[in-house]
């Protein structure tokens, strides 16, 4: 019992943990994205490990209460694959824009990824109001981020 219990957190934890490590290993703040233009509002490089732990401590847990909460394999299933996509959209952000140094290209990507947080949402929501309340940080980080990437392709054109 205290397996089937735990398995969810633990699988959380560390998809969680992969997604962290993964994106801080393309994030390059070194002279390409230094010379960036910022907007005014842009926060302290400090803020955005805060933020992101922030969230995918929000995002495990609405994760395992929404895992929970389903009753049927399949709607498991279901939950593990979007939020697998998810991540897999989360990194790929980080890869288009500081690994490929494609802002733009990053916006048009962060759309989807954007979206699959909605999708996620209204998934949740079905079987767990508590999740679907867990993921509301996630979207609001991402919109953030989202216009700040948006900032970043119209301070900086063009890329190529």
């Amino acid at each position: 019992m205290a397996r089937c219990t735990l398995t969810p957190v633990a699988v959380g934890i560390g998809a969680a943990l992969l997604v962290a490590g993964v994106g801080s290993t393309m994030t390059d703040l070194g002279p390409w994205y230094r010379a960036l233009r910022q907007p005014a509002w842009s926060p302290p490089d400090w803020a955005f490990p805060v933020g992101w732990t922030t969230v995918y401590a929000f995002t495990v847990a609405a994760g395992v209460t929404a895992w929970r909460a389903a009753h049927r394999g399949g709607e498991r299933t279901r939950l593990v694959t979007l939020f697998a996509f998810n991540a897999f959209l989360n990194m790929l952000w980080s890869l288009i824009f500081f690994r490929l140094h494609r802002p733009d290209w990053a916006l048009g990507e962060v759309a989807v990824f954007w979206l699959s947080i909605v999708l996620l949402i209204v998934v949740a929501a079905r079987r767990s109001a508590a999740a679907r309340l867990l993921l509301v940080p996630y979207l609001a980080w991402v919109s953030f981020a989202s216009a700040l990437n948006a900032a970043v392709v119209v301070l900086n054109p063009p890329f190529a």
